[in-house]
């Protein structure tokens, strides 16, 4: 199978967490709005679907058109071969991986706890407020939770001795936010022994040492979810 995916050619963004379960498992695949024209490719594909997406990342494989990450990816984990093959084991992969979807949510609200349609610097204030309690209640909340379940695991990955498109996404979690808080990450990382190294073990498989080395993976910018600014991370 050839797989297609459509999301914006600047960020890495929601996208991301599906270019890397496509590059682990050494997929065929096209990130479609990286070649000519690849934007307007996105916008026909939303214009013309039977059952149209709402927004990227969305996926063509065959005749279906699949929307939103979560769903994406609970689609490609059995065919990729980063999911459990039991209809429970599928279902908290799922449930998990909607989790991790929630705090990207939260995430993105550090920076824009206002509205997206406003600049930084016009939510500034309120931006402060929010990442204090971000760092504050939610992260241990969110990692914590992720934490103790590798550490019940049994193995190096989420489900145990198995990797799964989960374990990738939560390498993106601490990749993004080592980027946008640095300070603040170097000081939580003590609490997180093993989120740290499930992301050294993702870093080093082959495939994936072998994307983030090369120009698919998008470097983070201060237009992504991920935006580091200096004045909210003290």
């Amino acid at each position: 199978m050839r797989y297609d995916l459509y999301y914006w050619p600047n960020i890495q963004g929601r996208g991301e967490y599906v270019r890397l379960a496509l590059e682990d498992a050494g997929a065929d695949y096209v990130d479609v709005a990286r070649g000519d024209g690849g934007t307007d490719a996105i916008i026909k594909m939303m214009e013309a679907a039977a059952t149209p997406p709402f927004a990227p990342p969305f996926l063509k494989a065959g005749k279906l058109v699949i929307a939103q990450t979560a769903n994406i990816l609970q689609y490609l984990g059995p065919r990729l071969d980063l999911a459990p093959k039991s209809e429970a084991g599928r279902l908290w992969l799922h449930q998990l991986q909607l989790t991790i979807a929630d705090f990207v949510v939260e995430i993105h609200d550090t920076h824009h706890p206002i509205g997206v349609s406003l600049y930084f610097e016009q939510q500034r204030v309120p931006a402060r407020k929010r990442t204090a309690e971000f760092w504050k209640e939610r992260v241990p909340k969110y990692l914590g939770y992720f934490e103790g379940l590798l550490a019940a695991s049994k193995g190096a990955w989420i489900t145990g001795r198995k990797l799964s498109y989960v374990d990738l996404s939560l390498f993106q979690i601490v990749e993004g936010l080592r980027y946008a808080f640095p300070n603040r990450m170097a000081a939580f990382e003590a609490d997180i022994p093993e989120l740290i190294a499930l992301r050294d073990n993702v870093a080093a498989r082959r495939n994936i040492a072998a994307y983030l080395q090369s120009d698919r993976r998008i470097p983070f910018t201060e237009e992504g979810i991920f935006r580091h600014y200096k004045v909210l991370d003290l």
